[in-house]
Order: structure tokens, then C-alpha cells, then sequence
């Protein structure tokens, strides 16, 4: 199983809706195809503030990941976020979220990041397994916040 990295640009729309609604649905959060569409457009445009990749083949993907960027202060330069990554069920468990997360992090770090975040239900023991093989850890003392605007 190939967990290549591709960057998906406006033509893999068709082939990423499918996959982003069915971790919309895993996941219970509340969007529409008409919001998936516009959050995805500007990434896959090539906006500054994120990007979408394929995970695997790019003409059948496996899943995807979008990574978003930002600025802080305190780790000295460029941040980033997974904001999301899902990979099809039939195929997790055979290490494509290691391997797909440790190419990601090597890309964002050769190219001057220097921080990466993400977001984990801390119910979710096998995501938590995953993102600690990975390296990532709780941030003690901070708790991700919202306030919808």
C-alpha cells in the first residue's frame, strides 16, 4: 500500500468530495456538500493558508490530509495545523498514517516550519496511539479553544 503524499490541485475536487464527506459523517461534524466545496476551493486553488494532499494513488485515493498554515511568535516563525486527515477504513492499521505523518513533517520542516498541531478527541485511543508514534504530545497546560465568528 502506497501512502504517497500528492497536492491536490482544482481537477481532484470529484475525487476528494467523496472522501471528506465520509469523514464528516465518521466524525458527526455538521457541514454540507455546498460548505465542503467552498472550504476545499480556495486550498486546492493554491491559497496561502493551506493545502490538500492525496494520500496514495492521486487517480484513486486512499484518503487526505489538509494542513494549514500560521505564523507564531513563541516557536519562532511558520505553524501549521492538520486540520484533517482521513484514511478509508479498509486500509488503516497497516501504517499509512505513520508514514503519511512522518512525510509530512519532514516536507514542512525542510522547507522552514516549525511547529506542527493538530486536534484529537481524547477519547480516540487508536488517532492518540497514532499521533504519539508520531511524536506529537499534549501541550500541558493549554486547551484548544473556539469561538465561532
Amino acid at each position: 500500500m502506497s501512502a504517497a503524499l500528492h497536492l491536490a490541485k482544482p481537477d481532484d475536487l470529484e475525487r476528494l468530495m467523496p472522501l471528506v464527506a465520509a469523514f464528516h459523517a465518521e466524525e458527526a461534524l455538521q457541514s454540507t456538500e455546498d460548505s465542503r466545496h467552498a472550504a476545499l476551493t480556495p486550498l486546492l486553488d493554491g491559497s496561502p493558508h493551506g493545502a490538500v494532499y492525496l494520500i496514495g494513488p492521486q487517480r484513486a485515493p486512499i484518503g487526505y490530509l489538509v494542513v494549514t498554515f500560521d505564523w507564531s511568535v513563541e516557536f519562532g516563525g511558520l505553524d501549521g495545523f492538520i486540520d484533517e486527515i482521513f484514511i478509508r477504513s479498509g486500509v488503516r492499521g497497516r501504517g499509512v498514517g505513520s508514514e503519511v505523518i512522518t512525510s509530512l513533517v519532514a516536507m514542512l520542516k525542510s522547507v522552514g516550519m516549525k511547529a506542527l498541531h493538530l486536534e484529537v478527541d481524547p477519547e480516540n485511543a487508536r488517532a492518540l496511539r497514532l499521533y504519539g508514534r508520531c511524536h506529537f504530545k499534549p501541550r500541558s497546560g493549554y486547551q484548544m479553544m473556539l469561538r465561532l465568528l
